[in-house]
C-alpha cells in the first residue's frame, strides 16, 4: 500500500513540525457576495455637491482602488447601498478578472463595485497567510482556473469558491508565514514606488530640458548654456545598417551561453545563444540603437549581440560623444504608428529635430543616462525581490 504523502512544506520556521491539514475555504470562512453600489432613479448624481459617493472600491493589483467619484445631495446619502467590512476581511473578484485580492485594512463601511465577494475568516485563520496562498499564480492555475465557467465571461459561483482546497498549518505558523510574506510585499511595493518616482522625475525633466513645440530653448538648462537650439534632420545624425548578417540561426537559448539575442521590443533580451559568428560588436565607446522598423520602439546597446528578427534597423551614431542625447531625442519623438509599415527610411530619418551645442548635448545625455541607470538598477532589485518571493512561496507552502 502506497503511503500518502505528508502535508509539510520544504522550508519552515524553527519550532514548527506538525503536519498541515487539507481543508476547503468554506470550512473556516464565511464566503458571500457583496451587494455593489446600485445606481437607482431615486438618487441624483452630479459633478458638485456636499457628499462624495464612491462609485466602487475595486481590487486592482492587490490594492483597493477608487473606481469613480460622484457627488450627491445630503438627502440622498441614506439611499446608497453600503457594505460593512471588518479589518482582515478578504475581497476576491469572481466575475471578469477573476482572482484579484485585497485585505480590508480597518473597520469601515465601503461602497463596493459589483462582482466582488468577501471572505470572513474564523479567528484562528490568518488573513495574510490565506491571501498569499490564494494569490499565488501556481495556486490559481491548479485550483481556481479549473473551476471558472466561461459561457459568457469568466466567473466563479460562491459554491465553487467555498470549495477552494487549501493546506493549512496551525495558527501560529500561519501568522509567521503571513507576516514574512507581508514584509516581502512591503519591500516589493517600496521598490516599485522608487521606480515610479524615478520615472516620473525623468518625465518631468524631459518636458523641461527639451524645447516645447514652437520654442528654440528649453525651460530648464545647465549653467552656462544660453544659445538657441538649431534644427537638424535625424537621418544626418545616425547611420543605419540592416541586421540580416547578425540573425541567430538557433532559438534554443540558454542563460549559460555567452551572446545575448536582442529584440527592439519590450522584452529586449530574448535569451543567450552559443553562436559566436557574425556577432554585432557594440561597446560603450561605440554604442548603437536597435530600432524596430514597424513599432518604432528602440533600445540603446553598448555590448555585443545577435538579433532574432530582421524587422529592425541598427543605428550607428555619427558622433559617439553625443550618443545618449541622440537616443533620448529619438525616444522623445511623439509618434504613434498608424499602419504596419517600415518607418526609419521613409519617416523617422526625415524628421527635423532641435539640437543644442555639442557640450550641452553631452551634459543632457549624461544626465538622462544616469536616470535610466537608476531606473534599471531599481528594476533589477524589484525583479530579484519578486523572484525571491516566488522561491519562498514554492518552498513554504504545501
Amino acid at each position: 500500500m502506497i503511503k500518502q504523502k505528508e502535508l509539510v512544506p520544504k522550508r519552515r520556521f524553527e519550532g514548527f513540525n506538525k503536519e498541515w491539514k487539507r481543508q476547503e475555504l468554506g470550512d473556516f470562512s464565511d464566503v458571500t457576495k457583496l451587494a455593489g453600489f446600485e445606481y437607482t432613479k431615486h438618487v441624483v448624481y452630479s459633478n458638485t455637491g456636499t457628499i462624495i459617493a464612491l462609485r466602487g472600491l475595486n481590487v486592482k493589483n492587490g490594492r483597493l482602488i477608487l473606481d469613480e467619484v460622484k457627488y450627491i445631495d445630503q438627502s440622498d446619502f441614506s439611499k446608497l447601498n453600503r457594505s460593512k467590512l471588518f479589518k482582515g476581511d478578504i475581497l476576491f473578484t469572481y466575475v471578469g478578472t477573476v482572482g484579484e485580492l485585497a485585505i480590508i485594512p480597518k473597520n469601515h463601511k465601503y461602497y463596493l463595485a459589483p462582482n466582488v465577494s468577501r471572505f470572513r475568516l474564523d479567528k484562528e485563520i490568518d488573513s495574510q497567510f490565506i491571501i498569499q496562498m490564494i494569490g499565488d499564480m501556481s495556486y490559481y492555475n491548479k485550483v481556481i482556473f479549473p473551476l471558472i465557467a466561461t459561457s459568457s465571461q469568466p466567473a466563479l459561483s460562491m459554491e465553487n469558491i467555498r470549495k477552494f482546497t487549501l493546506n493549512v498549518p496551525e495558527s501560529k505558523e500561519q501568522q509567521k508565514i503571513g507576516q514574512f510574506f507581508k514584509h516581502l510585499d512591503d519591500m516589493i511595493a517600496l521598490q516599485q514606488r522608487k521606480i515610479d518616482k524615478t520615472k516620473a522625475l525623468k518625465s518631468a525633466y524631459l518636458s523641461e530640458m527639451f524645447p516645447a513645440e514652437g520654442e528654440r530653448v528649453p525651460k530648464r538648462r545647465f549653467a552656462g548654456f544660453t544659445d538657441e537650439w538649431s534644427f537638424e534632420t535625424l537621418g544626418n545624425l545616425l547611420i543605419y545598417e540592416q541586421p540580416t548578417k547578425y540573425l541567430v540561426n538557433n532559438t534554443r537559448y540558454n542563460d549559460s551561453n555567452p551572446i545575448p539575442v536582442l529584440t527592439a521590443g519590450q522584452s529586449f533580451i530574448l535569451g543567450y545563444t552559443h553562436e559566436t559568428n557574425n556577432v554585432k560588436n557594440a561597446t560603450s565607446e561605440e554604442p548603437i540603437i536597435i530600432f524596430d522598423d514597424f513599432t518604432t520602439s528602440s533600445h540603446y546597446v553598448d555590448f555585443s549581440f545577435k538579433v532574432k528578427s530582421s524587422a529592425m534597423k541598427l543605428l550607428r551614431f555619427k558622433d559617439n560623444n553625443s550618443s545618449y542625447f541622440i537616443y533620448v531625442l529619438l525616444k522623445n519623438i511623439k509618434y504613434e504608428p498608424q499602419s504596419h509599415e517600415r518607418h526609419w527610411i521613409s519617416i523617422f530619418a526625415n524628421f527635423d529635430v532641435l539640437l543644442p551645442s555639442k557640450k550641452e548635448q553631452q551634459k543632457i545625455g549624461q544626465f538622462f543616462k544616469h536616470l535610466d541607470e537608476m531606473i534599471a538598477t531599481h528594476q533589477q532589485k524589484l525583479e530579484k525581490l519578486k523572484a525571491t518571493k516566488q522561491a519562498y512561496l514554492h518552498e513554504m507552502f504545501v
